[in-house]
């Protein structure tokens, strides 16, 4: 297992069972800068300066949702391990100073308020309200909007808090309708995708899980015309993802399944027997995510990322799903 595939499993497994360390450690108030938009979070309005100089994203994406809008977070999290810069091919060359690259679910806020920043990006967050309360001690911190589930910002509200408190809503809105013009066209150039039922599943830490609606895949494939299988989405708990027993994997079949590791060799899924004989392995509509870029990608829930992983992405889907047609 490399480096890489360690340290992505680590996250993403703490991702998915919710747990958080909290640092705990004295902070230092910083003086506000001019007032600029004010944002609505799940932890209240937060004001943010007028125009941030020192940005830091800490959620999950941030740093490609600020480096679209042409903004260079000087620290960043690497939720998906990139490594180097802490971001996806998609968003490569929008750095001209590399960021300090910091934790994703233990954070260091004695790190954090050293490097004196005037606004903090946690839009996709854990949505812990201690976490908040602490990062608002060092500076204006622009956490989860109201209603979602733990990381379930969506690319699209992450980008109209991102552009609203960076002070460039207008290009927000341009990137936005970007991605909106895209999802469209490639809905409209697949109609066999309407109505039929998808499963979207995972496998770490030898044991499967499926996702529902609030985590940033299926939300993908729904607006593709994808219906998240209703056997699945019954087993959302407030969460963006469900544990599967193995007497549970059948749960994935659906018209079309999509399964991918998660920081493990994909080979264990190819050879595992349970899974290649649920009904949609059989017909011939498993898609076995193996591409770490293209896994990347569809988890990556930022604009660029997804406007990248539904040009990637989409011919797989079609091509799977055809043996159905």
């Amino acid at each position: 297992m490399t480096k890489r595939m360690r340290r992505r499993i680590t996250a993403f497994a703490a991702v998915a069972l919710s747990v958080v360390t909290l640092a705990a450690c004295g902070q230092v108030e910083e003086e506000s800068a001019p007032a600029g938009a004010t944002i609505d979070t799940m932890f209240g309005s937060v004001t943010a300066p007028e125009q941030p100089k020192r940005v830091i994203a800490l959620g999950w994406s941030d740093a490609e949702a600020a480096l679209a809008l042409g903004v260079q977070p000087i620290a960043a999290s690497d939720w998906l391990a990139f490594g180097g810069e802490g971001v996806g091919p998609w968003a490569a060359g929008r750095y001209t100073t590399p960021p300090q690259i910091l934790g994703t679910t233990e954070l260091s806020y004695e790190q954090i308020s050293g490097l004196n920043p005037d606004l903090i990006l946690n839009t996709r967050s854990d949505a812990s309200k201690e976490k908040n309360d602490e990062l608002s001690k060092i500076a204006p911190t622009i956490g989860p909007p109201e209603g979602v589930v733990s990381y379930g910002t969506t690319w699209r509200q992450q980008m109209e808090m991102v552009s609203s408190a960076l002070g460039k809503p207008d290009e927000g809105a341009r990137l936005i309708g970007e991605v909106d013009a895209k999802i469209a066209g490639t809905k409209a150039a697949n109609p066999q995708f309407a109505g039929k039922t998808v499963g979207v599943g995972a496998y770490y830490a030898d044991k499967y899980g499926g996702y529902v609606r609030g985590d940033s895949r299926v939300d993908l494939m729904e607006s593709l015309g994808f219906v998240n299988k209703p056997e699945i989405q019954a087993l959302s708990n407030g969460n963006f993802y469900a544990d599967l027993s193995r007497e549970q994997i059948e749960l994935l079949s659906a018209d079309l399944t999509v399964v991918f590791p998660i920081g493990g060799d994909p080979a264990a899924l190819r050879s595992d027997q349970v899974l290649n004989q649920i009904p949609s392995a059989k017909a011939g509509n498993l898609l076995l995510l193996e591409d770490e870029t293209l896994l990347s990608a569809f988890s990556s829930a930022s604009t660029l990322g997804t406007l990248w992983a539904i040009d990637n992405a989409t011919p797989l889907f079609a091509k799977t799903l055809a043996p159905a047609a």
